[in-house]
């Protein structure tokens, strides 16, 4: 059932789990518990559609490079699924295996963890069952790149596909206008014991919740760990911990433009690199396409950001902020746009402000910065990517001087794939939750979503996130069984 909490304030006196955030990750946990016999509560700030008073509760500062990221998500049932371009690729063992050169580990985990949810995953974005992930292109010869292999979801909109799921499933109520303002943790149990959440005429409720999952994107799930201050005073998030650090994004990079030697094709093609580049040169993974301007389109995810912000700009007053998806003008038969993995790094974070929005959380700076080791991968990703073209009798590359030379300022947008702040971690002293992913310091304080992502390699992240959702749910449902047996 979905209510509106402006107008139907019905909450239970408690619930098996409290769930805050209806995006993917949100949406597929509550689902899967509620179809487990759990009692489930959904809560999402935004309200069916898209509405500028609810959106505006995203505005935030920005002292670093621009992530736009106010502009990029969206607060309304659905989340971000409601402009995701739709594409799939999966994490590989490499991810999980090789740990990110910069002093920081990768993930605590192995690939295997989460690689049994790749089917249902893969059902839940609506690609074909069994369908192996394609290629468009053969790889290059070199050995440090193959083609890329990727799936196109239609994409699944979650709201819309699960409308049904969300009002009819027995054991679950979703509550749209329904913001969550502050955690109440109790030191001495070591457990949350409510969620505060507010209308947007301030009107506070407590939701009370034997666990509690924090789904709400990675900008807002650290800013509501940093904004609870019982959480502070028991230690639980520290101010000179990870919460809120290692924020990562993909990179989208100008690389430079080529030439195609005369009678090729002008279909795209699209290479990323193997393991073995990444062992020799001590770099990151990446996506590189290589695309003709009679076919260029804005890439990625931005293609829907764009379409979606032309049709709010003037509303919202951000018709400057949108150059980076409205403007594209280069010389050449064609253009080598990447996504490219960024490396955790401590430096690149979110920290509160002292202004508070108009329901009293704390606002939110956006320090998104790079590191040289990010430089290199991008230098090293173009440089072997420029010969291995030539040397494949492909064409010829011309890498703009800033791929190259690290010294000059760096040409990117981002790709609105939001990960890290609350990374996976086997300690406090390298992340925010541990391998089950329930908050260091806490005993039933849950976060799901690509926040938890200790390394993002080059994966569009919406189907490995929807992974270890299918595997929190699993977490948390065999927990719950086993303290119910216990009180049994």
């Amino acid at each position: 059932m979905i209510k509106d909490f402006q107008a139907e304030k019905t909450l239970r006196k408690a619930y098996d789990v409290c769930i805050i955030g209806a995006g993917p990750a949100g949406i597929t946990l509550a689902l899967q518990l509620a179809q487990a016999g759990w009692s489930v509560v959904l809560l999402e700030g935004g309200g069916r559609e898209y509405e500028p008073r609810s959106q505006e509760l995203y505005a935030c500062t920005s002292t670093g490079l621009e992530l736009y990221a106010e502009q990029t998500r969206l607060r309304y049932l659905g989340g971000t699924s409601n402009h995701w371009a739709g594409r799939c690729r999966p994490f590989t063992a490499s991810d999980f295996a090789v740990a990110p050169p910069v002093g920081m580990p990768g993930w605590p985990i192995d690939y295997a963890q989460i690689e049994r949810y790749l089917p249902a995953a893969m059902a839940i974005v609506d690609l074909p069952h069994g369908a192996d992930f394609k290629t468009v292109n053969a790889g290059l010869n070199g050995g440090e790149f193959d083609a890329d292999r990727f799936l196109l979801s239609p994409p699944t909109r979650f709201a819309q596909k699960y409308a049904s799921a969300l009002t009819q499933t027995p054991g679950l109520e979703v509550f749209i206008h329904c913001n969550c303002v502050d955690l109440e943790f109790d030191q001495a149990s070591g457990q949350l014991k409510a969620a505060v959440v507010s209308d947007y005429d301030q009107h506070r409720e407590r939701v009370v919740a034997n666990q509690f999952v924090l789904a709400m994107g990675a900008i807002e799930n650290a800013r509501q760990l940093l904004n609870s201050a019982s959480l502070g005073g028991a230690g639980v998030v520290k101010k000179e911990g990870l919460t809120g650090r290692c924020l990562m994004e993909h990179l989208n990079i100008d690389l430079g433009t080529f030439i195609l030697k005369d009678g090729l094709g002008i279909e795209p093609r699209q290479y990323y690199t193997t393991d073995a580049f990444v062992a020799q040169y001590h770099a990151g993974k990446g996506n590189v396409s290589a695309t003709v301007l009679s076919d260029v389109q804005t890439y990625g995810r931005t293609a829907e950001v764009k379409y979606f912000l032309e049709t709010l700009a003037c509303q919202l007053g951000v018709a400057s902020k949108i150059e980076f998806v409205a403007k594209f003008s280069c010389p050449g038969d064609g253009v080598m746009t990447t996504m490219i993995e960024q490396f955790p790094d401590a430096q690149s974070r979110i920290s509160l402000l002292d202004e508070t929005d108009e329901l009293g959380v704390a606002k939110v700076n956006v320090n998104w910065v790079l590191s040289a080791t990010d430089r290199h991968t991008i230098k090293c990703i173009g440089a072997e990517l420029a010969k291995q073209f030539a040397q494949a009798g492909l064409g010829f590359v011309k890498l703009n001087d800033f791929v190259y030379d690290t010294e000059l300022p760096l040409k990117l947008s981002p790709h609105a794939h939001h990960m890290g702040t609350t990374r996976m971690a086997a300690s406090p002293e390298f992340g925010v939750v541990d391998a089950d992913c329930k908050v260091f310091g806490s005993e039933n304080l849950y976060v799901a979503g690509s926040s938890i992502f200790a390394t993002g390699g080059a994966s569009n992240p919406t189907m490995p996130l929807l992974q270890f959702a299918l595997r929190l749910a699993d977490h948390l449902d065999a927990k719950m069984k086993a303290a119910s047996g216990a009180m049994v």
